[in-house]
């Protein structure tokens, strides 16, 4: 209890329904979009810096190495499952869709999460942001390997495809590359480095993600306000009961997962949410950008409206003080 006052009362999730009540009473408040661009390669970068410069300070052994596979390995696995759940009652283009959503990761959920633990005054590692890069791109692949296997593409889509690009978009696509560059200069400059960049990295760190929270706070209520209301956001048999429901109990699951994990990992407190938030968290930037080119068929009214205007939220307000009472009590 005391986690999820701590986080209702936080400055970035305030800021985040400051930006949704914006839409509610129709104000004209919008965060330009190149700002929120550049809002969102700053937060990449602090991140991946200042993981980059723990790693430095922390030795390489098995326990890390175990918690990267493990989390690669349930970026891959729970696809699967959720591609049969979700079979069931959408087409099996939008399930193959949902599945690389949910079995990727929220870069920004993973930033304040970590911003949260800052404030909270827990520690966590730096491998944990190499962890985050790493779970993007296994969930895409599954995702399209269960769609071509289950689904039956058009010639158009076929021709269309191309394996080389879906790596290249999900591999190397600028949140990934920012934020795994960032990680590398980190560690090679270390503390020194750290000593340079500090007031850019630190102090202005927790201003700047009110600001960006801000911003999504806007995208999110927007996107579910056009889900309701524009009646052909959603393809037939896809009704928004299904999502919502679907969008609250994912996050839910996966994060029993992760849990369990984490305390066969032996992961710390800290690290334990981070790890717990990944795989609890559903993309919406990375995933999107390649299903757009591999998956044409699905919809993205249906796997975005999900990710950004349900599960986003979800694990803002409740979501992450729930993992973190549920991590102290068991873990």
């Amino acid at each position: 209890m005391t986690a999820f006052l701590g986080n209702l009362g936080s400055p970035p999730l305030l800021f985040f329904f400051l930006g949704v009540m914006a839409v509610v009473v129709r104000s004209d408040l919008e965060i330009p979009a190149q700002v929120a661009k550049a809002l969102s390669l700053y937060l990449l970068f602090a991140i991946g810096f200042k993981g980059g410069v723990a790693l430095a300070e922390s030795s390489v052994d098995a326990g890390m190495l175990l918690t990267l596979l493990a989390a690669v390995g349930l970026s891959a696995c729970i696809p699967i499952y959720t591609f049969f759940l979700m079979k069931k009652k959408l087409s099996t283009a939008d399930a193959a869709a949902i599945a690389a959503t949910y079995g990727s990761v929220s870069a920004v959920t993973f930033v304040t999460a970590a911003g949260y633990l800052d404030i909270q005054g827990v520690a966590w590692s730096g491998y944990l942001v190499a962890a985050m890069a790493l779970m993007e791109s296994p969930a895409i692949i599954v995702g399209i390997l269960l769609y071509n296997h289950f689904g039956k593409r058009g010639q158009a889509s076929a021709n269309l495809f191309s394996w080389k690009q879906l790596l290249n978009e999900s591999l190397f696509n600028g949140s990934v590359f920012l934020i795994l560059g960032s990680m590398l200069i980190g560690w090679i400059t270390g503390s020194a480095g750290m000593s340079q960049v500090e007031p850019l990295v630190k102090d202005l760190f927790l201003g700047l993600l009110c600001l960006f929270l801000l911003d999504m706070g806007i995208v999110a209520a927007r996107r579910f306000r056009d889900s309701r209301h524009a009646g052909d956001a959603l393809a037939a048999g896809q009704p928004l009961r299904l999502m919502v429901v679907a969008a609250l109990l994912m996050p839910l699951a996966n994060a029993m997962l992760a849990l369990v994990v984490a305390g066969f990992l032996g992961l710390g407190e800290g690290n334990a949410l981070l790890f717990v938030v990944l795989v609890a968290s559903g993309s919406y930037i990375a995933v999107p950008a390649a299903m757009r080119l591999a998956l044409p068929e699905a919809n993205p009214g249906t796997y975005l409206t999900m990710s950004l205007a349900i599960t986003f939220p979800f694990n803002l307000l409740i979501g992450i003080p729930t993992y973190h009472a549920m991590i102290r009590w068991l873990l």
